[in-house]
């Protein structure tokens, strides 16, 4: 009696779990993938002006990290410290510009903020949309090669 018990409870505890795999791949939508096999971005080259290349940097990493089992918010914030290069060259580009340091009211929230804030908060946005897309999506990464994600210099 207690073998059938516990082949009744295993074969449930099988089917649970077959279910639960079941339903996560038809929540699957490649619909929300961005294919990276089919554009080829051209790697991120020092003097690459304004968002473009910490966009590109973040979701590589984003969709690169999107498979780590921690938290969305944590994944989103790896990904945007993997691009801090490409932050950096950014923020050093608007600090060349006169005004540059001038505290202003942010468009999105109202509540006082720089440039540079505003160019934190964008890439951590961003970072956290694209790792929450590939998630829903169950999107592939894009290649890889020496540890980093194609496109990114």
């Amino acid at each position: 009696m207690k073998r059938f018990a516990a082949a009744a409870v295993l074969t449930l505890a099988a089917l649970s779990l077959g279910a639960c795999e079941e339903r996560h791949e038809m929540a699957a939508n490649p619909k929300l993938c961005v294919d990276f096999k089919q554009t080829k971005a051209a790697p991120i080259v020092a003097g690459a002006e304004g968002a473009a290349p910490v966009e590109e940097c973040v979701k590589r990493w984003a969709y690169s990290l999107a498979g780590s089992r921690d938290p969305a918010d944590t994944v989103a914030q790896a990904a945007v410290a993997a691009c801090n290069v490409q932050l950096s060259r950014w923020n050093q580009q608007t600090l060349s510009q006169p005004g540059s340091d001038v505290e202003a009211a942010s468009v999105i929230t109202g509540q006082p903020t720089t440039p540079l804030a505003e160019h934190s908060a964008y890439a951590s946005g961003r970072a956290l949309l694209y790792v929450v897309q590939a998630r829903a999506g169950a999107c592939a990464p894009p290649p890889i090669t020496n540890g980093v994600p194609d496109g990114i210099s």
